[in-house]
């Protein structure tokens, strides 16, 4: 594998097509065995290990047959001899929904380091795209 910005753009791509078939082990394989992942709802996730053995349940159940749709890297940039940072956005789709709903979409924060002669994911935040009117509706029902 080469240090390139197009490298670490391909590893959201690779993941997508792993969740799309349900294999957790596929989807954290270019993780670091020490990665940290922050999900959505803040639940942080330490080492590739856990990760696999938290996903897979979920991509068996309550994810299954889920897909990553309209996955986009806005941008990336190697920062360093050993470091990069890619932004990907995507949304999930349900069984049975063609499109995700605009709910649904979020944008990651992955960041890259050169391990080994080749690019592994040392961490990743994933945040939920959310509307400013969306925040507004939710700030007034908890009011």
């Amino acid at each position: 594998m080469q240090q390139t910005v197009e490298a670490i753009s391909a590893i959201p791509a690779r993941m997508n097509e792993a969740w799309n078939r349900g294999d957790a082990t596929a989807f954290f394989a270019d993780f670091a065995d020490d990665a940290e992942f922050a999900d959505f709802e803040g639940t942080i996730y330490r080492g590739r290990e856990q990760m696999i053995a938290t996903h897979q349940p979920l991509f068996d159940t309550v994810l299954k047959g889920s897909r990553l749709l309209h996955g986009e890297v806005p941008f990336a940039r190697i920062i360093g001899s050993s470091c990069g940072v890619v932004h990907h956005r995507v949304g999930i789709a349900m069984p049975g929904e063609e499109e995700p709903p605009p709910s649904r979409y979020s944008m990651q924060l992955f960041v890259m380091g050169w391990q080994d002669d080749h690019w592994e994911v040392v961490a990743l935040q994933n945040s939920r795209l959310i509307s400013l009117e969306a925040v507004a509706a939710l700030e007034s029902a908890n009011s």
